[in-house]
């Protein structure tokens, strides 16, 4: 039958009309895919725009949390700094989830607060001074700021798999399954008319026989 054409389909008008729903279903099933593949193209150029943006800011919060620290360090010395670091609680931890993205899944991370309270640090105020807790401000701020940007990449990785996934699926149907479904409606309507062509030389050879014979 074919490249082009259906396997192992017979060529009757019922299979013709199982094809004909079957073509509408595809198609139907196509313009769908075509609108989820455009949302998620749009959300994913928006989570691009932002990972950007997050990304600069998150490199001045890098530059002053580094200059912070270098001042604090200037006034209660590498020593201070040093001996006030063993004394740090440790931050809280994060709570990880998913967002559900037009039918994909991408992580969220939740409670991204961790700025912190000077005295919820654990180091002493007595050895230390404003600027250290200046220092703590701006590297917080940077540890929000890169998970933030985790996050953006991980559902940018997800998104852009879906899109590559989606975009196949849409080019089997576009140009793979439609197309054949509509050459295997063409065969069986060439068939069905050759064997309506057929039946009907043969009844008008039937009804010339029997003129003939009743002469």
């Amino acid at each position: 039958m074919g490249k082009n054409i259906l396997s192992g389909v017979r060529p009757t008008r019922m299979e013709l009309l199982k094809l004909k729903k079957r073509k509408i279903l595809a198609q139907k099933g196509h313009d769908l895919l075509e609108e989820k593949r455009d949302a998620l193209i749009m959300e994913f150029f928006k989570r691009i725009k932002n990972y950007r943006k997050d990304k600069a800011e998150l490199e001045i919060e890098i530059k002053k949390a580094f200059e912070t620290l270098i001042e604090a360090q200037m006034v209660i010395g590498y020593t201070g700094l040093e001996e006030s670091s063993y004394s740090v609680n440790e931050m809280k931890d994060i709570e990880m989830k998913v967002q559900n993205i037009t039918g994909v899944k991408v992580p969220l991370i939740e409670k991204m607060e961790f700025l912190r309270e000077s005295k919820e640090r654990g180091y002493s105020f007595v050895s230390t001074s404003a600027k250290l807790d200046e220092a703590a401000n701006s590297f917080e701020n940077v540890v929000k700021n890169i998970l933030r940007l985790a996050e953006s990449e991980g559902s940018i990785r997800k998104l852009a798999q879906e899109i590559e996934k989606t975009k196949r699926r849409v080019n089997a149907l576009e140009n793979i399954l439609i197309p054949k479904l509509g050459n295997t409606q063409n065969y069986i309507k060439m068939h069905l008319a050759e064997l309506e062509r057929e039946d009907f030389f043969r009844r008008k050879k039937i009804k010339s026989a029997l003129k003939d014979s009743t002469d």
